[in-house]
């Protein structure tokens, strides 16, 4: 998971001061402080502080040092060209364990050389950021990302919008098993599918189904087959009524969806990546409808009928054209009823 660090200037009035460390303590992995302000942080219960003196990391000129710093030690670089990476690899063979780069011209290519020569070192990679975008960016430069973002904003909205964006691709869903019951060719409907702009896996694809509280791992066109190259891609997601988990809070309607809009890529494990829509795709075309049972409770999906379609399994997965009952797939289980697509647990619904 992507630390998230905080900067708090310590020339802001006590009061912000003040609510920024108390939320950063609930949120942050650290904090960044004066020297003055360290105790104060440490009497918030920050988890971490970050500080020149008092803290438990000690902040340090990247030069400061000709030989090994004793203890943890973060330091600030500044990157505007090759020469200023090579003093990140400096500070890096110095033992600082946590180096913070502002990158204030380009913003993702440095990060990329810095990600490369440095993943599987003993330091830590940090980027300075100052919104939930550039976080984000940061996140995922070259696939890998840096170990860390410090933020540096006075707003508590941007703090808490960066810790759930930064969580979010962290999250892993329990999935179980149902058992389906039934399979039924239905009337021709318009379908769904979506292309995002992302390559998935066998054992990978989006969260569908017909039921908010029962939605179905419906794997990406990854299987090679006679007739058509693989989509790796492409998720055909069933009729534009169904409902996805577009991120590991919040459903939607498959006819809401549009190009730039996020979705959740899923895998068999329950691990998740968030992703974009490239494209959306509605056509009319034969569906069928797969009903599977969990814990006494039916849940169901209308898919395509056609054999590029798979469910995916514990262990692989099945074309919805070869489903039969007592055949296992996986489900995400999650009761309750949704509003605009948001969870709230305490209430009702019946879907059928």
């Amino acid at each position: 998971m992507t630390e998230l660090w905080l900067r708090v200037d310590g020339k802001l009035p006590v009061e912000k001061k003040m609510k920024l460390l108390e939320k950063a303590s609930e949120l942050c992995d650290a904090v960044v402080v004066s020297s003055t302000d360290a105790q104060l942080a440490k009497n918030l219960r920050a988890r971490k502080v970050v500080s020149e003196e008092g803290g438990d990391v000690k902040l340090v000129a990247p030069d400061s040092a000709v030989q090994p710093i004793l203890g943890e030690s973060a330091t600030n670089i500044t990157v505007k060209n090759r020469g200023d990476e090579v003093k990140v690899f400096k500070a890096v063979e110095k033992g600082i364990q946590n180096i913070i780069v502002n990158c204030p011209d380009w913003k993702v290519i440095p990060l990329e050389n810095l990600i490369a020569q440095l993943h599987g070192k003993s330091s830590k990679l940090f980027a300075h950021v100052s919104n939930v975008e550039e976080a984000t960016v940061a996140a995922e430069t070259l696939e890998l990302g840096v170990d860390g973002v410090l933020l540096e904003t006075e707003d508590l909205k941007t703090l808490v919008e960066a810790s759930k964006a930064l969580k979010e691709k962290s999250i892993f869903l329990i999935l179980e098993e149902a058992e389906v019951t039934n399979v039924k060719i239905l009337n021709p409907g318009a379908r769904v599918c979506i292309d995002t702009v992302s390559l998935m896996s066998p054992g990978e694809g989006l969260l569908v189904g017909s039921q908010s509280s029962g939605l179905f791992l419906v794997q990406a066109e990854v299987i090679p087959n006679p007739h058509v190259e693989p989509r790796p891609f492409r998720v055909n997601a069933g009729p534009v009524s169904s409902y996805i988990l577009a991120s590991s809070e919040r459903t939607r309607y498959l006819s809401e969806l549009k190009a730039g809009d996020e979705a959740l890529i899923v895998n068999r494990g329950g691990e998740t990546r968030a992703t974009s829509i490239g494209r959306v795709k509605i056509e009319l075309r034969p569906l069928l409808l797969v009903e599977a049972a969990y814990k006494g409770m039916v849940y169901k999906v209308i898919l395509q009928n056609a054999e590029t379609i798979h469910l995916v399994t514990k262990d692989s997965s099945i074309p919805v054209t070869e489903l039969k009952p007592g055949d296992k797939v996986l489900i995400r289980h999650q009761p309750g009823g949704r509003h605009f697509g948001t969870l709230v647990e305490a209430e009702t619904v019946i879907e059928k």
